[in-house]
């Protein structure tokens, strides 16, 4: 089931909540953050990062019979940004991916096309466009909410004579 699905999300907060447990409780791991099953734990002591995935990877295998993506672990230097959810995240801000951007204006692209050909109300364009507004509100996004501002006008679609 793909983890888009809502409950899959439900599921998986279901499924790995003895994980949070044992991170917190047993490892005691203070900056310790999971959405569904995505997770970071912030350290300055990359030494004591390693020792706890180990700990954590035998956890997994062991009580819950799951396995951590070879190609989505990493240890990082959070200066240098720490890529979670769609954000870069830095030790006094956070910014949008590259890649969320370039996403986030081709299905704002999308629908704006679509409210043009009156595929879609209005409403429903200013629903989609409110919730990436709200996603900028979580990062450094003010230069991004400007363009989209500048690009996106309300105008309802034209109608053929």
């Amino acid at each position: 089931m793909p983890i888009g699905n809502i409950t899959s999300q439900i599921f998986a907060n279901i499924y790995l909540n003895e994980l949070d447990w044992f991170i917190k409780r047993k490892i005691k791991a203070k900056n310790y953050f999971r959405y569904a099953d995505d997770f970071i734990i912030i350290h300055q002591d990359e030494a004591y990062l390693n020792d706890i995935l180990n700990l954590i990877d035998e956890f997994l295998e062991k009580e819950l019979k799951l396995q951590l993506h070879p190609s989505k672990v990493s240890i990082d230097k959070f200066h240098q940004g720490i890529d979670f959810l769609g954000y870069v995240l830095r030790p006094h801000h956070s910014v949008l991916r590259t890649n969320t951007k370039r996403r986030m204006f081709k299905k704002l692209g999308k629908k704006y096309a679509d409210f043009q050909e009156g595929l879609i109300s209005e409403k429903k364009l200013n629903q989609s466009l409110q919730s990436y507004l709200g996603i900028l509100k979580h990062c450094k996004g003010h230069n991004i909410q400007k363009q989209i501002e500048k690009i996106y006008t309300f105008r309802r679609p034209t109608e053929s004579v």
